[in-house]
């Protein structure tokens, strides 16, 4: 499995983040009082922004560093860039890391490390226009928890239901959001 679609765990005597679930309930239990109280103040609108670059790249800027995607190689790019069908599924591998270690720790479920591994399998002759009948887009993506517990089979069972559920990257994908684009010109003084 490619490492740039792997989320490590990592290990400790703790859980995995780093704290216990009196620790993430005092974090999140005032937050959630909140939501309860006034459910406008759990809407949140994360933004994006990407810049056109040299050739066919764009930047994004990650909030920790900018990275550079480009087109995969099966599509003509020469490798040096990121894919941003990469960059989805490490999206998903981070957010089904970091959804799973909350809910273990919430759960007291002994969790000391893990990985998880997400695949996806591409037809790239939709996305070349090569084949009307070829989707443009994953047709599948994979996951797999390897993980390093002493957690009963139920408890796992619970873990990854409950993964799945509060997962915002697996339910955004499986549950396929509203979208909508438009375009705007900026003027460009000659």
């Amino acid at each position: 499995m490619p490492g740039d679609r792997v989320a490590d765990l990592g290990r400790g005597a703790m859980a995995p983040c780093g704290m216990d679930r009196q620790q993430l309930r005092a974090l999140q239990d005032p937050l959630k009082q909140q939501y309860r109280d006034d459910a406008a103040a759990a809407l949140v609108t994360l933004q994006a922004q990407a810049s056109l670059g040299e050739g066919i790249t764009c930047s994004v800027q990650t909030g920790q560093a900018l990275a550079d995607a480009g087109l995969h190689p099966a599509t003509g790019g020469d490798g040096l860039s990121l894919c941003s069908g990469d960059m989805l599924l490490q999206a998903l591998a981070a957010c089904a890391g970091v959804t799973l270690q909350a809910v273990a720790t919430s759960l007291d479920i002994p969790l000391t490390g893990g990985t998880i591994e997400v695949e996806g399998d591409l037809d790239f002759r939709g996305t070349l226009a090569v084949s009307r009948e070829a989707p443009v887009g994953f047709r599948a993506i994979r996951l797999r928890y390897i993980l390093d517990t002493s957690a009963t089979t139920e408890q796992l069972d619970t873990l990854l239901r409950l993964t799945e559920r509060y997962c915002v990257v697996y339910q955004t994908l499986a549950g396929a959001p509203e979208l909508s684009s438009k375009w705007e010109t900026v003027s460009v003084d000659g």
